[in-house]
Formats: C-alpha cells, sequence, structure tokens
C-alpha cells in the first residue's frame, strides 16, 4: 500500500477550491446513503436483526441535527459519526451474544451479477474481512472501514468523526498492520491453502493504492 503517494492523504494544493455540496435533509440523505450506513454498521459488528432499527435511528439523528451542512466532511463521515454513536449506544444496551455479521447480505449487494460460485467466492472472502475487522477497537476499525473500504478522504474522515487528522493517520496505520497480519493468517488456515485468486479477490475489497 503506497501511504505516502495516495492521494486521500493529503488535502489538494493550488486551484481553486471546489464549490460546496448543497444541504442535504434527512430524506435526501437517507435516498443517497441509506446503504451506506447499512453497510458501515454491519461491518462494525451490528446483529443483522438489528441493522434496519440501527438506520433508522442514524437518519432519526440527522433529522435533529438538521440535515447535513458542508463543510469540510462529506455526507458519508458526518453520517459514520452518527452511526458509531449509535451502533455504540445500542450494543451497551444489550450486552448479549453476538451473532456473524450478515456477510451473506453484503456479498449479495456484491455480486448481483455473479454466478454462484462467484458469489460462494465472495462471501468467503468477506466473511475472512469481517473476521479480521473483529479484532480491531471501534475507533481503528471505523477509520480502517472509511479509507480502505469506503474510499474516503483522511481529511474528510477526520471531519466527519470529529478528530484531528493525525489521529485518523496513526489509527489507520495500526489498523492496517493488524488487520493484514490476521487478515493473512485466516486466508492461510482457509481450505485453500493460496494466496492466489481468494487473497486478490479479499484484497479488491479494500480501496488501496
Amino acid at each position: 500500500m503506497k501511504v505516502l503517494t495516495d492521494p486521500r492523504h493529503t488535502a489538494p494544493e493550488g486551484g481553486t477550491a471546489p464549490a460546496p455540496a448543497p444541504h442535504l435533509d434527512a430524506a435526501k440523505l437517507f435516498r443517497d446513503h441509506a446503504q451506506f450506513v447499512a453497510s458501515f454498521v454491519v461491518r462494525l459488528g451490528t446483529r443483522r436483526e438489528e441493522v434496519d432499527d440501527i438506520v433508522q435511528e442514524v437518519f432519526l439523528v440527522a433529522h435533529r441535527r438538521g440535515g447535513f451542512i458542508p463543510g469540510a466532511a462529506r455526507p458519508t463521515t458526518w453520517l459514520a459519526e452518527i452511526a458509531i454513536r449509535v451502533s455504540s449506544a445500542a450494543r451497551r444496551r444489550q450486552r448479549r451474544s453476538r451473532e456473524d455479521p450478515d456477510v451473506q447480505t453484503v456479498a449479495g449487494a456484491l455480486a448481483t451479477s455473479r454466478g454462484p460460485g462467484e458469489q460462494a467466492e465472495t462471501a468467503e472472502a468477506l466473511r475472512r474481512v469481517q473476521e479480521a475487522l473483529d479484532v480491531l477497537d471501534e475507533a481503528k476499525r471505523a477509520v480502517f472501514i472509511l479509507f480502505e473500504l469506503e474510499g474516503e478522504s483522511c481529511e474528510s474522515i477526520a471531519a466527519g468523526l470529529g478528530i484531528p487528522v493525525g489521529t485518523v493517520y496513526s489509527r489507520l496505520h495500526k489498523a492496517r498492520k493488524l488487520f493484514m497480519e490476521v487478515h493473512s493468517r485466516l486466508v492461510g488456515a482457509g481450505p485453500k491453502q493460496s494466496t492466489g485468486p481468494e487473497g486478490r479477490k479479499a484484497n479488491s475489497l479494500m480501496v488501496t493504492q
């Protein structure tokens, strides 16, 4: 991963700043980003039967906050901060035995045009990605998901989560190291003792440069 050359690590230099995005109310946010929020909370570890309630609460909070107002954050990173808080509160309310996240649902969304064999491989790769994500604490996992899986910039993540960009860099570095260590072990321990197609498939689920 070419960390130092990834353009998402640095703000654009020179030139004219892009025009600010328009204000987005909760209804528009839901139409555009409900699937993002659902996928994000699943990757955070939300149980399948709780996803709809969590998503609904996230957009209720967005409505109470008056919608998204353009700034350094993007709508997705702004919603991610709300989703982290809502998910954490839900886990505190319900300390129950945790089931595996619904990786089949995520795989299905990514594989609508693929055959059964490819869908099975995608689901298996996603399961390993999720197992590796589960090793990360919530703070590191959120930054890793937003940068590697959702393609957000470090500046947008920092603005959305309300943390210094240096903290984003630090969490991302530590999360990447731990994730790759765990994921490599999972791939090596899988039914296919090869880092060929399966390893490439798992890596393709991450946005890397």
